[in-house]
Formats: structure tokens, sequence, C-alpha cells
């Protein structure tokens, strides 16, 4: 038995095609992208998209398997990789938002949609750089207060449009450094590296918060 979210619920985040309908759904910007299961259909969609690219496998961790494409002389490569990697078999081929500033938030819901912002988190190094092996910040340094209301309300709608799920998540985000167009990049629907980052940075016992909500214990209590 899974505690705290459903099989149903992880492949909406983790499946990369599920999660970017999902997300147009909800009206929120996602990169231009197109998931392909083979290296035929990714030559054929990486033109339309165009370069650079980003390869992003489903159902992996840390960005195993991702990686930046510039040309189509690296595309071949990439994708063997990526698919190789993705237990499924499917990539995320994605215009490359490369340079763009990255933040995430780090948020908690319980059973009954009631969602809390924990901490934003600001990565120093810009998109391009896995937020894995970034330097980062918390508090954000260079996030405005208008944009820390655009980024937090739309964690809201995610988290609130995300079923059967009580516990910690980290919401990312890319912001364009001069037109501050945002764009969401992905969601990790569990406790991350960000969370005990965070945890660490504000004093506020992420985990055992999540595991409490997983039981069912609602965020006023």
């Amino acid at each position: 038995q899974l505690l705290g979210i459903n099989f149903q619920t992880i492949e909406m985040a983790e499946d990369r095609e599920q999660f970017r309908n999902w997300m147009l759904l909800l009206n929120i910007p996602v990169p231009h992208g197109k998931t392909v299961r083979s290296v035929e259909e990714g030559k054929m969609n990486a033109n339309q998209i165009g370069f650079p690219l980003i390869i992003r496998p489903s159902y992996t961790l840390a960005g195993s398997g991702g990686s930046i494409v510039e040309d189509f002389q690296q595309l071949e490569n990439a994708l063997h990789i990526g698919l190789e990697t993705s237990p499924i078999k499917e990539v995320l081929i994605e215009k490359a938002v490369l340079g763009w500033k990255e933040f995430e938030l780090e948020v908690l819901k319980d059973g009954h949609d009631q969602v809390v912002v924990i901490a934003t988190i600001e990565n120093i190094d810009p998109m391009g750089v896995h937020t894995g092996d970034s330097v980062t910040v918390c508090p954000a340094m260079t996030l405005s207060d208008r944009l820390f209301q655009k980024m937090r309300n739309t964690a809201i709608v995610i988290m609130q449009n995300l079923p059967n799920f009580s516990g910690g998540c980290n919401v990312q985000f890319a912001i364009h450094p001069t037109t501050e167009d945002l764009l969401v990049i992905e969601i990790n629907p569990r406790v991350s590296r960000s969370s005990a980052l965070a945890s660490k940075a504000t004093g506020y016992p992420i985990a055992k918060i999540a595991a409490k909500l997983a039981l069912g214990y609602r965020l006023d209590e």
C-alpha cells in the first residue's frame, strides 16, 4: 500500500507526456516539446522544435540519461542514451531554455487540498546545469515579490489539481532573465534533495511533516 500518493498520480508527474499534457490542460506554460519512443521519431521532431534541445527521459532520477543537444550530430547518441535509461523507453525532446534563471518552491499539501510554501530556492547556475549539480541559495535572492506571487499561485493550482497526494513536493520554474516569462519545468511529488536543503535553511522539518500528512493529518493540525 502506498501512503500519501497512488500510482496514477506518480505517472501524472513522472511520465513526461502525461505531465506536459496535464500542464497544458491547466493553461500553465511549459517549454515547447514532444514525447518520443524511438530514435527515428526523435529525429523527425527535433527540427520542428529547434536546437538547442534538452533530452529528458521519463521515470529517471537526478537527470539520469538526460542531456543538452546542440545539433544533429549529437542528437542520435543522446536519444539512444535517453531511451535506454528510461524504464518505459520514452523521452521528452524539449526546447532548451539555456541561460534562464531557475527557481524551486518547496511545498506541502494535505489531503484536503491545503497547500503551504515552505521555502523558495534559487539556482545560482542558470538553466542548463542540473539543479542537483547547481549551487543553490535559500531563500531566493533575486526574485521580485510579483514573480514570487506568480510562482506561488501557479504551484498552488498544480498541487490542488494533483489528485490523491499528501506530503512534500517541489515545483521547478524557469524565468527569462529580461522578459520574466515563466515556464514550469517539472514537479517532484516526493521529498528530495531540495527538501533537505530547505529543511536545513528554514529549520522546518519537511520530511517529518510530509510523513504525517501522508498518514492523514491536516496541515492545520
